[in-house]
């Protein structure tokens, strides 16, 4: 199996869970349709482009690494919509353009919300595709986290990478021993065994359902797919 590796490593990261309020949740690992827009994202792909997203999320089977658990922090954040300067229907977005606010329920009176963030913490992302000759391959990607075509960000905006996220390739039996590899380990990282999380048989027992597949063309999550938590350490030689 040929395998790609991601590292997010940040000040802050946000792994988006469902939301059904003001809060903005997170949650332990970073969901599929985070990782599909996030490739989308350095491949240039616009959102309106629904069918090339979805048929990469198909294609995409990843497992996650903690390497780093960091802290957990909220952001609590207020913004007035009654002053004069909010009245700029203007805003500007990650390609450079500006586009226009659309208005909404919260388009006046003080907004409050919360975020929920990760500080300090270290993921690696082991990825592979289905039906690898087809485009775009992992040497696409590869070559679009190493010069995206937009800025990139983990999770939310703010989230800015410290440093490229993309972390090199190797082959290996599975996405698990590919995780276990040493060479694949950052140097600043927390002592294991790490924890780790991927996709599993529904009839797996450590399996747990996950909602975290997007429909892309209605931007909405849809269906259901079962993750396992696990540990690894890092493989040492006999």
């Amino acid at each position: 199996m040929d395998v790609l590796f991601l590292r997010f490593d940040a000040p802050m990261m946000s792994f988006g869970g469902p939301i059904i309020d003001n809060r903005g949740v997170i949650q332990a690992y970073p969901a599929l349709s985070m990782i599909t827009g996030l490739l989308g994202n350095a491949l240039g792909v616009d959102h309106s482009e629904h069918e090339r997203l979805q048929d990469l999320q198909e294609r995409i089977r990843h497992a996650v690494r903690r390497d780093r658990e960091g802290k957990r922090l909220q952001d609590y954040q207020t913004v007035d919509f009654s002053k004069p300067y909010m009245d700029d229907a203007r805003a500007w977005t990650t390609d450079g353009r500006l586009e226009q606010r659309k208005g909404g329920s919260a388009s006046s009176g003080t907004h409050i919300r919360e975020r929920d963030y990760l500080a300090g913490a270290c993921y690696t992302i082991a990825l592979t595709l289905d039906r690898p000759s087809e485009s775009p391959t992992l040497d696409d990607l590869a070559d679009a986290l190493r010069a995206p075509a937009r800025p990139l960000f983990i999770g939310r905006k703010p989230c800015l990478p410290a440093e490229p996220l993309y972390a090199g390739r190797t082959t290996a039996e599975d996405l698990t021993a590919a995780l276990s590899d040493p060479e694949f380990f950052p140097n600043e990282r927390d002592d294991g065994p790490y924890a780790i999380w991927m996709e599993a048989d529904r009839d797996d027992p450590q399996a747990r359902p996950y909602t975290d597949r997007r429909d892309w063309q209605n931007q909405v999550h849809t269906g259901q797919r079962w993750v396992k938590e696990d540990h690894v350490e890092i493989a040492t030689s006999a």
